[in-house]
């Protein structure tokens, strides 16, 4: 993993061409897309939510750019269908996802300004992309 902003060269050395090379900043997406589809996997609205149903252990708390949007009752489901959504270009990319699973807590990000680090996806403990991906990358 690179730190855009600590390089190996002192504070400032490196900086942007580490950005430049690593990084991109969103340019933000429209809301709505997501909030539809949280709504399609089962997010419950937080207005329509019963304040007793609350108090129930197994709902994660599901917030959209910071602000409380709703509760759903399987995080995992959640999560995993977002990032086959994003990995599919079904929705964009730059959706960003955090669970907290000590809070019981998936965060959703769709503002513009973020800057964002491509991630390598790993499964069973092996690297998916291979060396033929990154040939086509080059070639265009």
């Amino acid at each position: 993993m690179v730190c855009p902003a600590e390089t190996p060269e002192g504070q400032a050395c490196g900086l942007v061409k580490n950005l430049s090379l690593m990084a991109f900043v969103s340019v933000g997406s429209n809301i709505k897309t997501l909030t539809d589809i949280l709504e399609d996997f089962g997010v419950e609205d937080i207005s329509s939510l019963d304040p007793d149903v609350l108090q129930n252990k197994d709902l994660v708390k599901v917030f959209v750019n910071g602000n409380w949007y709703g509760c759903h009752r399987n995080a995992s489901e959640l999560i995993n269908s977002i990032k086959q959504m994003r990995r599919t270009y079904t929705i964009p990319k730059e959706i960003s996802m955090i669970r907290d699973i000590n809070t019981k807590e998936i965060k959703l990000f769709t503002d513009a300004g973020r800057v964002q680090r491509p991630c390598f996806i790993v499964e069973g403990n092996k690297l998916k992309i291979k060396k033929k991906h990154i040939l086509k990358l080059i070639k265009g």
